[in-house]
């Protein structure tokens, strides 16, 4: 066996030659800003109602708190497109250091302001700097690496998101129960991971950037691609009840403390992490399409759970395997966008697709807190796992297709 040569990634992919021995630590601090996008949202859940009690005086102040925490989900559905079109341009390490920087000082901003209205503009900054994180990030993960290496590395993404999630939302959770403000100050993390990539993330050649790796396959079809897009909002619009909704299902349930939110909240991403890490293995064995279908298929009976759960052990249970579920379709998305997308498009692509998890992620409250005046919590949750039955059924048919 011949020995790896300097500038090639394990998996026998030639990287570029910007990334040169230090690769691990380049693939490290890619690991750490996908960290950041759960942040941006997740880690002030756990706040919502102690929000919504110190703002009571204002107008559609239940809408408003929930908005606060999906916000930069509108953002980023518009910015993330124009950001792919930029930094296949452009390039993608200025746009990725100036974007960690802007979402340090928009978080923290939540520690001074005192308006809902001015807090909802800093969180439309904060996603303004999460649309280019997330996809001058993706898009990096399909410059420096194809094939199993690259499952791999997205599943091992997955799960540091998942465990990072945990400790923000049980951190966040904890420092609610000090103070509603407190959570906003985990934002300053930001700041202390500007030096690595400063450090360690280069800029890929464009000859690197712009060309399939060996054994890659030919990128997919325009339809495959909408339908990926469309799973995507669909799954982000149903995903984010539960940091938008399971607070408040909690509260009805008679389980009020904050920190009982955020450790649910955090159990279900460290579930979706656990899955996520076995990823790559399963990846080479499931196709794309039967990985959706098993994975909506677990999210459905999670959320069937949830509706039926009267104990705040079985909504924990019920949670956990929803988040199995999502371990495996979030890493499936950006393996399957990376998949089908040309190379000299991955920018746009992985635009495409940060716009679609997030716009999903805006609209889920807008659909949501009318459906709960009509059916209730436990209502809404039974009715999205009836949507999610059927995305794991299409998913299956796909795939039994795709053998045929």
């Amino acid at each position: 066996m011949r020995p790896m040569r300097q500038g090639e990634l394990a998996g026998g992919e030639a990287a570029p030659a910007a990334a040169g021995p230090r690769a691990g630590a380049r693939n490290a601090t890619l690991l750490a800003t996908g960290v950041l996008t759960i942040m941006s949202a997740a880690t002030i859940a756990p706040a919502l109602p102690a929000m919504q009690a110190h703002f009571a005086g204002t107008e559609q102040v239940a809408l408003m708190t929930r908005l606060v925490l999906t916000i930069p989900a509108l953002a980023i559905a518009l910015v993330a497109l124009p950001v792919g079109s930029l930094i296949d341009r452009w390039g993608r390490r200025p746009f990725l250091i100036s974007a960690i920087g802007l979402y340090g000082i928009a978080g923290m901003s939540g520690l001074v302001l005192d308006s809902l209205g001015a807090i909802l503009f800093s969180r439309a900054l904060l996603g303004v700097a999460v649309a280019i994180i997330m996809t001058t990030a993706t898009a990096l993960v399909g410059d420096y690496l194809a094939g199993p290496a690259r499952d791999r590395f997205l599943g091992l993404q997955s799960a540091a998101i998942g465990g990072g999630g945990l400790l923000c939302l049980t951190g966040g959770g904890l420092l609610a129960e000090i103070d509603w403000r407190a959570p906003f100050a985990l934002y300053g993390m930001a700041f202390l991971l500007m030096p690595a990539v400063i450090a360690f993330i280069a800029e890929p050649a464009r000859s690197a950037a712009n060309r399939s790796a060996p054994g890659e396959a030919p990128a997919g079809s325009p339809a495959a691609l909408a339908l990926l897009l469309t799973a995507a909002v669909l799954n982000s619009v149903i995903f984010y009840l539960v940091p938008t909704q399971l607070p408040f299902h909690l509260r009805e349930l008679g389980h009020a403390a904050p920190s009982r939110a955020g450790l649910a909240i955090g159990l279900f991403t460290l579930a979706q992490a656990v899955v996520a890490f076995g990823f790559g293995r399963l990846r080479r064995s499931w196709s794309g399409t039967t990985m959706f279908g098993m994975g909506f298929g677990l999210m459905a009976a999670g959320y069937g759970l949830v509706a039926m759960a009267e104990s705040y052990v079985a909504v924990v249970a019920a949670i956990i395997v929803t988040g199995f579920g999502m371990g495996l379709v979030i890493p499936n998305l950006s393996a399957t966008a990376l998949t089908v997308a040309p190379p000299a498009l991955r920018g746009r692509v992985a635009g495409g697709l940060t716009a679609s998890i997030f716009l999903g992620q805006f609209l889920s409250p807008l659909v949501s807190q009318p459906w709960i005046g009509a059916a209730g919590y436990a209502g809404t949750f039974r009715d999205m796992a009836v949507v999610l039955a059927a995305m794991a059924m299409i998913g299956l048919v796909l795939a039994r297709r795709g053998r045929s």
